[in-house]
């Protein structure tokens, strides 16, 4: 617990003390929205926070990660949590090409695969589903019976398909002052605390995974998402761009993969899309209603639901702390299920 503290003060820390440099660069290259139509800010907002968060985050998974490793004389480092940074670190550079350039949405999806391929590549990858009819699990686990593996190539696209949504759906909520940060910092919490009780024993394949260090990375990426989120808000100083969504995107969607997806129980498989349902029921209701509509799916526009909150005349700290209340409904019904494993097996 202890450990899990300090990522989370560390990130946090770093975070609120590089965020006014990062602010003051942005304004300096000309990385500022303008208002326009399709924004809600109605002065020039610098976009570059998502610098200022990878910042904090690496550093402090870094720093806790190897100090575990040498307390424990465990082999923390493992090819999964050196994957999960160099993924996030590859989003980065993505979402800040993206806030400087300003990518067609070919290229971000290009981008969005490729960050999946390499999760999988370091084997952050979705092996299998549990079956959720398949009623209590005995005391002799039987995974022929409880768990469905997946190919290789059906695991890649499943893998690619899970980054590619969570990364998408936490760039998709950034579109009030204070969302994005906040809603995934709630969900990186439920991570962390489910990813601390987690053990090899639990997983329903041979693979080892460590459930504390995977705590460790969960905590510092919720502490950078509250270390931004004293400039970021309502009224908003500085946003995360493109950079910081991926950031946080990527990150959830790997550590999801490693911990939620990996459990030993029939729920496994609805652990991870309820800590993430407030984005992902959001933008699944947005691609429908653009279907509908006969409406592009990469075009932005106003149908996500802290818009629609929005018209109706509630201010930006009433949607931002309504939306955070579904959030967090969401995450304690899915630590509930988390708990019942113990139950149900």
């Amino acid at each position: 617990m202890y450990g899990i503290l300090t990522a989370a003060i560390v990130a946090a820390l770093l975070v609120g003390a590089l965020t006014p440099a990062v602010k003051r660069w942005a304004e300096r290259i000309g990385a500022v929205d303008q208002p326009s139509a399709r924004r809600i800010n109605t002065t020039p907002m610098p976009r570059l926070g998502g610098v200022a968060i990878l910042a904090g985050f690496l550093v402090a998974v870094i720093l806790t990660v190897t100090v575990r490793q040498i307390s424990s004389g465990q082999h923390n480092w493992t090819h999964e949590v050196v994957g999960l940074l160099a993924a996030v670190v590859f989003a980065a550079l993505l979402g800040l090409a993206d806030d400087l350039k300003d990518l067609s949405a070919k290229w971000q999806a290009l981008g969005l695969v490729a960050i999946g391929v390499i999760l999988f590549l370091f084997g952050v990858r979705i092996e299998g589903i549990s079956n959720p009819i398949a009623g209590p699990l005995p005391a002799h686990y039987n995974p022929d019976v409880y768990w469905h593996a997946l190919a290789p190539p059906i695991s890649l696209v499943c893998t690619v398909v899970w980054v590619f949504v969570v990364t998408k759906t936490v760039d998709a909520i950034d579109g009030v002052d204070g969302l994005a940060a906040g809603v995934c910092a709630i969900a990186a919490a439920t991570l962390a605390l489910m990813s601390a009780q987690l053990h090899s024993a639990d997983g329903p394949t041979l693979q080892r995974y460590d459930g504390p260090t995977l705590a460790l990375i969960a905590a510092a990426l919720m502490g950078a998402c509250i270390g931004f989120l004293r400039f970021n808000y309502h009224p908003a100083r500085i946003i995360m761009g493109t950079s910081g969504a991926w950031v946080l995107g990527t990150a959830l969607a790997a550590i999801s993969i490693l911990g939620a997806f990996k459990m030993a129980t029939i729920l496994s498989v609805f652990v991870p899309v309820l800590v993430l349902g407030v984005p992902l029921f959001d933008y699944m209701h947005v691609l429908t209603r653009r279907v509908i509509a006969h409406a592009p799916l990469t075009k932005a526009d106003k149908r996500h639901l802290h818009h629609r909150l929005l018209e109706r005349g509630w201010t930006q700290r009433q949607v931002t702390m309504f939306i955070y209340g579904l959030a967090i409904a969401l995450c304690l019904a899915a630590f509930a299920l988390f708990q019942a494993r113990h139950q149900i097996r």
